[in-house]
């Protein structure tokens, strides 16, 4: 993967930063090959909060998503062009590790990915990993609190030798989830997570999202517009790889300034 940085206009990037964002992105373009999938993406995320990237399938919602921890590198003939910074660090700066930067961004994808091993190990690999722990009384207490946090521990805690993929898909899920605040991350990506869940199981995790909003930074895809409306509080809306509204939800939901927002938003497409 190839990058190149572009600095964007540094009063545009003042107004952009204010009010503690935790992320920044200025001007960000990405290509896949020749194809532009993001066209000059330029926004603020603020800290503790859950922002929702709404849009129709191919708008550049995930890429952008992908963006901030990073997974585009694994993309053969993917380049970034811009500016993302988190706490204003640039996270494509050439000295960046991006292992580090993972566990400080974690992510939880569209349909559950336990790894093959027991529900503890699937908690416990990533501090592991990370050096966070030292003794097993270390992972335990680990494995416990990061269940605890995903609203799991009470469901799984007399089976944690079991597999992961043993419990059912919203369970899943919330597995997921514990593993990735296992490691302690500031944020967490979540791509379209309850698309493959059912509506009890879906309403657990908008429970969970809204909890963790309290500790975490967190950004959501979700091609369900009630969703958003539901766990968010602010909506970024995404066409053609433009970012073409950005602001509180609930102006989003109920008076978006542009008139594709409007049209999305009110089913005229996408």
């Amino acid at each position: 993967m190839e990058t190149r940085f572009q600095y964007g206009d540094q009063g545009q990037m003042a107004a952009l930063t204010e009010g503690h964002a935790k992320i920044v992105a200025d001007k960000a373009n990405v290509f896949y090959g020749t194809t532009q999938a993001l066209n000059a993406v330029s926004l603020a995320i603020q800290e503790n909060q859950v922002t929702a990237l709404i849009g129709p399938s191919g708008c550049g919602k995930s890429t952008f998503l992908r963006c901030i921890n990073r997974m585009n590198d694994v993309i053969e003939g993917c380049r970034v062009e811009g500016r993302i910074t988190v706490d204003g660090e640039d996270i494509y700066a050439p000295n960046v590790d991006v292992v580090q930067l993972r566990a400080r961004v974690g992510m939880v994808f569209q349909k559950p990915n336990p790894f093959p091993k027991s529900i503890y190990d699937n908690v416990a690999y990533g501090p592991r990993i990370h050096g966070l722990g030292q003794t097993k009384a270390d992972f335990d207490e680990i494995v416990m609190s990061s269940l605890r946090r995903a609203g799991l521990w009470e469901e799984v805690k007399d089976r944690l030798d079991q597999p992961g993929t043993s419990i059912s898909g919203g369970q899943q899920q919330r597995l997921c989830i514990a593993r990735a605040i296992a490691v302690d991350p500031e944020i967490i990506l979540m791509d379209e997570p309850c698309s493959a869940l059912d509506p009890i199981a879906t309403a657990r995790i908008e429970e969970l999202i809204d909890e963790l909003r309290n500790n975490f930074t967190i950004l959501i895809v979700t091609h369900s517009m009630q969703q958003a409306a539901r766990v968010s509080q602010k909506t970024a809306f995404f066409h053609l790889g433009d970012m073409i509204e950005f602001g509180e939800t609930e102006q989003i939901f109920t008076n978006p300034k542009d008139s594709k927002t409007q049209d999305y938003i009110t089913g005229r497409f996408g």
